[in-house]
This record gives structure tokens, sequence and C-alpha cells, in this order.
């Protein structure tokens, strides 16, 4: 294992979370409800000032933040972006967040952003590329990150091991943590014909710091079977609250977050969402 005793380890409560947006900035100050900490997509917040900035500074005096990136692209081939790197740690170094977090997902190539966070074959040259990645970005940051698990439509033939074993060793060789989407642990399962309870027993659940909830859209394929799409835009369905309480009966609570991205509902839906998150933490601590 790497060396990283200098990083500072997550710290959100083991709560509800929701990805703040800027419109409900007003209601959340109002009556956050059972809302405990909030998180930011790093991108939104590189810039130099401004009300964006203001107001983050506001909520941070008063909530947990749990910074994630979408950007980084850390299965790339190239090298990190040098320049999104240190935005990102002059982010980190003056908000002091709680948590930061980054997808195990590739979204450049040759100097181009792709606007889609891309699946990676399981190889032991893409590991070795991501644990570099990794040892880089958490230098750069001064803390420990969690890698977060992708949502997938098909698997790679050529891949050496499964998704799962893939981040056990990522997490052991870099001492990162893990972020466990179980939206997109029911989503590939789904997508793949695989069992998603089989995939929750066997993630390295130890390593996880945070969980993501989200919605997905349905859809068929050519052959007419079923096609989840991991789209952010709606309520969380009922099969993966259900597979929300077979995780934390592995893993005790958590810090469990709302992901809304598209088509952001009014704050009290938000909120409601959250307030079921509770019942379910609460369920399981008792």
């Amino acid at each position: 294992m790497r060396d990283n005793a200098n990083h500072t380890p997550e710290s959100l409560p083991p709560g509800p979370g929701v990805g703040y947006k800027p419109q409900h900035y007003s209601d959340i100050l109002a009556d956050p409800g059972p809302v405990r900490w909030l998180e930011i997509h790093a991108e939104n917040y590189m810039g130099d000032g401004g009300r964006p900035l203001a107001q983050l500074r506001h909520l941070s005096e008063r909530f947990p933040i749990s910074v994630h990136g979408v950007g980084l692209s850390i299965g790339g081939e190239g090298r990190l972006d040098p320049e999104h790197l240190a935005r990102l740690a002059h982010l980190v170094g003056w908000l002091r967040p709680a948590s930061f977090s980054e997808h195990l997902a590739w979204s450049t190539h040759e100097g181009a952003f792709l606007n889609d966070l891309l699946p990676l074959p399981y190889t032991r040259a893409t590991l070795a590329r991501v644990c570099d990645h990794i040892d880089e970005l958490q230098e750069a940051i001064g803390r420990r990150m969690l890698l977060e698990n992708p949502s997938t439509y098909l698997a790679f033939a050529e891949s050496e091991m499964s998704e799962t074993d893939f981040l056990r060793e990522v997490a052991r060789r870099t001492g990162c943590g893990l972020l466990l989407d179980v939206n997109n642990v029911f989503v590939s399962a789904t997508n793949q014909q695989t069992d998603p309870r089989a995939c929750i027993d066997d993630f390295p659940i130890g390593a996880v710091g945070e969980i993501h909830l989200g919605g997905y859209d349905e859809d068929a394929d050519d052959e007419g079977a079923p096609l989840l799409i991991d789209s952010h835009g709606r309520e969380i369905a009922d099969p993966v609250w259900a597979l929300l309480d077979h995780t934390l009966a592995r893993s005790g609570p958590l810090p469990v977050l709302i992901e809304w991205d598209n088509d952001v509902p009014e704050w009290p839906v938000l909120a409601g969402e959250a307030a079921r998150a509770a019942k379910h933490l609460e369920k399981v601590a008792a």
C-alpha cells in the first residue's frame, strides 16, 4: 500500500444529504428538514468569485460539504490535466470539504473532453493507470478520496477481473475509499442480467465512506430486454430503496446522498426523498 498518512479522512455525518442546486439556496437555509450535508460538483465552483462561491461559503458554515468531481477522467489513458487538478486543489484548499469523490470512468481523449462518464475494461493495465492517477490526485489535494463505482450498459470481453475485485485492489494499493452508488449497482446488474444483491455482498464495504442514490429511466434494448439509464432525473425507484436496505444491513449507517441533477424538482420533493433515506437509516440503526 502506498503511503497516504498525510491525507485527511472523510467526515460526513451518517445521515441524508442532497446534491445542492442554487435554486434551493433560500429553502435550504429556511428549512433543511432532515438534510445533514450537501454535495456540490467541483467543476461548478472552480471560478474566482461571484454569487455561486459566496453562497457556497455561507452554506459551508452550516453544513458539511462533499465535493464530487465529474471531469478528472481518472480512467483516461493520458495524464491528469494539470490545470484542472490545480483548480480542484485550490477549491479543496479554501473550502476544506468533509469529503472528495470522483468516478471510475474516463472522459478525455487526446486533449478533447467528452461530456460523458465512460466505462473501463477491468484489466491489470487499467488498474495500474487508475492507481497512478489516484496517487497523483490524493497528493495534490492532500486527502483521501472516494472512488465511485460506475453505471454500465455493457461488459468488456477483455476484462480480467470483476468490478468489485478491481475496486478492492484499487483501494488496497492507493489507500483511497470508495463511494458506493447503489442505483448504479442496480442499473448495471439489470442491464447485464446479474444479481445486484450479489454485487453488494461482494463489495468491499469496509472501504465505503458514502452512498449515492438516484433515479433511472426505463427503456429496452434492440432485443426487447430491459435497459435502465442512470438519468438522475426522477425519484428513486422502490427496488433501489430495497437494495439500500440490503446494503445498510452490511455496512451500518453511512452518509446517503440523494442525486437529482436533471428535471430538478422543487425543494419539498427533494427534501421528501431525503426524509425517506433518513427513515431507512433509522431502521438499520435501530
